[in-house]
């Protein structure tokens, strides 16, 4: 882009230009793409197609209800959970502070992700994959365990089994053929779940974005905000609202004629690289429609998808309390570590007791999901606790660095603006 700016403002200063009057609109189209940058075609790199014919949609059956609620994970969730702390630690944390200036992930760092397996969890055996049964509770502990590790990038990790999850959950036969096989390849494409919409107090249940129908399918008009890797995504679930049905879920490829994407950078989830995804007149067939547009799975993607970014604040947060505690042990003021003050303890009390109420609630909210129990009321809770108690959480944290809190050479800044996003996203994560 940077080339291109440069190439268009030599343009604009150009003689020719104005001999021709054509200096007021070269310099308006320098103006626009230096505010936001060039909206560009989504990204083509593949032609999704059936890979095998299937006879009915490939579901996971939900988990035994064993009566008891243990936060015990089992031998397999241990496992895993460990795998992915240490590629947390590992990959992620090192990478962080450089995506998070850059915009993007660094080169690799998302394929190599993508060779743990994350989505295979998800998707049922005879599919490719290496479920079972559902695994929200094991998805959750992935989302936190990455989390800790750094946000925006495990929103970037995770945006692909977003989509994966919800076709394996609501998608009919056919749509399961054609693009599942791709998700349990060496080569996972790049996905999102983008139901987010720059609106003030933004409802996902009242998507500005519409979709009417045609003779062929349906049409697609809007824009989606804050879609994460949405210039490499090869493939969207969109939020739109049906005329006549209200909310619904459709599946549009980048190749679609009318896709196309701009840069959207945030305040935080930097390290996701976030954009806009403009729809104009996108014409899609009558099978990009998910779930039959039943009112039931639109609400139980929102549920889920809040449900994720409460797993994610708790991996942060924990994140946070990790870092300050031997911060103010180590730091000395008049001849005494800070945590002496009460003050300073008491804060750092509070922080970990936060998180132990938020992650509790939780998994509990998981575990209700996983086994087919109603939990609303727990995913509730959860998103509550993880908005306001993340928010927090992430403010004491740089308070309790004092002026360390404030730059970038320790961490803390950069989750604390991470957490702000959990209060406002939707969409995006999908456990």
């Amino acid at each position: 882009m940077g080339l291109g700016l440069s190439a268009l403002t030599r343009l604009a200063g150009s003689k020719v230009i104005e001999r021709a009057g054509l200096r007021k609109p070269v310099q308006n189209l320098v103006s626009a793409g230096t505010r936001g940058g060039f909206r560009v075609a989504g990204a083509a790199g593949r032609t999704f197609k059936s890979a095998q014919r299937l006879g009915k949609p490939a579901r996971l059956a939900p988990a035994g209800d064993t009566g008891l609620f243990d936060l015990t994970p089992s031998e397999d969730q241990q496992l895993i959970v460990e795998t992915v702390t240490e590629f947390a630690a590992e990959q992620l944390r090192p990478a962080a502070s450089d995506a998070d200036a850059k915009l993007s992930a660094p080169g690799g760092l998302l394929s190599r992700a993508a060779e743990l397996g994350i989505s295979l969890v998800g998707i049922p055996e005879e599919l490719g994959g290496i479920g079972t049964e559902r695994s929200v509770v094991t998805n959750a502990l992935v989302a936190e365990a990455l989390a800790h590790g750094d946000l925006g990038l495990a929103v970037a990790v995770l945006a692909p089994s977003a989509v994966s999850t919800a076709l394996v959950s609501y998608g009919d036969e056919q749509q399961q053929a054609d693009y599942l096989p791709a998700f349990v390849g060496e080569n996972v494409p790049a996905a999102a779940l983008a139901l987010q919409e720059r609106t003030a107090l933004f409802d996902p249940f009242k998507p500005a974005t519409k979709a009417r129908r045609t003779p062929k399918g349906y049409q697609l008009d809007g824009v989606k905000s804050l879609v994460p890797r949405a210039a490499d995504a090869e493939l969207f679930i969109v939020s739109a609202d049906l005329e006549g049905r209200g909310p619904a879920l459709f599946l549009v490829e980048s190749s679609n004629a009318g896709v196309t994407i701009e840069s959207e950078p945030a305040m935080g989830l930097r390290g996701a690289a976030t954009g806009k995804l403009h729809l104009e007149k996108v014409a899609l067939p009558a099978g990009a429609l998910l779930g039959g547009g039943k009112a039931e799975v639109f609400t139980e993607i929102v549920r889920l998808s809040r449900l994720g970014w409460a797993a994610l604040a708790a991996g942060t947060a924990k994140a946070v309390l990790d870092y300050v505690v031997p911060y103010v042990n180590e730091r000395k003021a008049f001849g005494e570590p800070v945590s002496h003050r009460q003050a300073v303890a008491f804060s750092v009390a509070d922080i970990a007791i936060e998180l132990e109420g938020l992650r509790l609630v939780t998994l509990r909210a998981a575990a209700r999901a996983e086994q087919g129990k109603p939990y609303a009321r727990e995913v509730a809770l959860a998103r509550k606790l993880a908005a306001d108690k993340g928010m927090q959480i992430g403010s004491a944290g740089v308070q309790l660095l004092g002026g360390h809190g404030f730059v970038k050479e320790h961490p803390v800044e950069r989750w604390y603006r991470d957490l702000r996003a959990i209060g406002v996203m939707e969409g995006a994560v999908l456990l």
